[in-house]
């Protein structure tokens, strides 16, 4: 693994895995699938009670003020304005009997970030799903590169397709923070791509929902933490950590000057354990509102499955609706077994309105 993608897997889900994972790798042999599921439970949350002072009784003392979250952190993803708008379509790369393919682009914050959009030709509105690459580098992306086969079969199944680039990749606009941003940017444009695709006359507003792989997937964790609510439900296939450390671990602490220049800017885990805290959006499932569907191959040699089945358990001990589907034999691209997990994928779409 060269120092491009080992950097790419710790930046792109806050400080989490860089892997080359387009779907079109070469498959691994056969395989049976197996599930695990969690059952959501009942919580709720105690509303904070509101206090006003009486005539004749002391005012109570000044608030403490609120401190702002770092601004690379999770915490700063929930208490950011999103403006996501402007979802233009350009021109149009495919047209066949089911749909047809748009060069989109849309805004995120200050950013014009591009795209695919794939409309079915049945009459609409239509669910929606918004789909979350790994990594390519990008100095080689393409636009709408990734994820190529789960654009075409779900828009065959009635799904408008937005598929972002993020920024600094294809036509999307340059974010010269984004390194030291550790690009947290990417999870901000899923955001308010999300916001855009609302405004659509092909899209159904109060269905639209997430698709996340590798890279993608941690993306699509950060979303679920740091804006709850926003989407019906959420798949993501053999996904990064949830722990940022994990990854950093194993990508890039022994890649040099990359990892000096991190641990500089922010310190060692052992030694700022709360600014990592803060990148893992595994110490925030509890925020989590929508049900959340896993598929893992068990050979994934660049996720271990592990990861997921962590992130697995730590939903169940929230009390979060997840639901994991195991692979024996496949690996990190999926295979012969990913017809199996596309159909899942849309049964479990449909089950929660989508």
């Amino acid at each position: 693994m060269d120092r491009r993608m080992a950097w790419a897997g710790v930046v792109a889900f806050v400080m989490t895995a860089a892997v080359a994972c387009s779907t079109d790798d070469a498959a691994p042999p056969a395989s049976t699938p197996s599930v695990t599921s969690s059952t959501p439970a009942a919580s709720s949350a105690a509303p904070t009670p509101s206090a006003s002072s009486a005539p004749g009784t002391p005012s109570a003392p000044p608030a403490t003020p609120t401190v702002a979250p770092h601004p690379v952190s999770l915490q700063a993803l929930m208490a950011k304005k999103y403006n996501g708008r402007n979802l233009r379509r350009g021109r149009v790369l495919l047209r066949n009997a089911a749909y047809t393919r748009y060069h989109v682009t849309y805004t995120s914050g200050s950013l014009t970030i591009s795209g695919i959009m794939n409309v079915p030709t049945t009459p609409g509105p239509h669910p929606a799903l918004v789909l979350n690459h790994g990594y390519i580098d990008p100095a080689v992306y393409t636009n709408g590169r990734g994820l190529m086969r789960e654009q075409d079969y779900l828009a065959r199944r009635g799904y408008v397709v937005l598929h972002t680039d993020y920024r600094n990749h294809a036509q999307s606009s340059d974010d010269p923070r984004s390194e030291l941003d550790l690009r947290l940017g990417y999870t901000e444009d899923v955001i308010n791509a999300v916001l855009a695709l609302r405004t659509s006359q092909y899209v159904d507003p109060d269905r639209i929902g997430l698709l996340g792989r590798s890279m993608g997937g941690g993306i699509t964790y950060n979303l679920l933490v740091a804006q709850p609510g926003l989407v019906k439900a959420a798949v993501v296939f053999a996904p990064v950590s949830s722990d940022a450390i994990d990854n950093f671990n194993r990508w890039v602490r022994n890649e040099r000057p990359i990892a000096t220049t991190i641990l500089r800017a922010y310190g060692e885990p052992s030694r700022n354990p709360t600014f990592w805290r803060n990148l893992s959006a595994v110490n925030f499932f509890d925020r989590v509102t929508e049900p959340l569907l896993i598929h893992h191959g068990e050979s994934d040699s660049t996720c271990p499955i592990a990861w997921s089945r962590e992130s697995l358990a730590a939903l169940k001990a929230a009390g979060k609706n997840a639901t994991m589907y195991t692979y024996p034999g496949e690996e990190h691209a999926f295979g012969p077994a990913w017809p199996t997990s596309m159909a899942r994928t849309v049964t479990f779409l449909k089950q929660h309105g989508l």
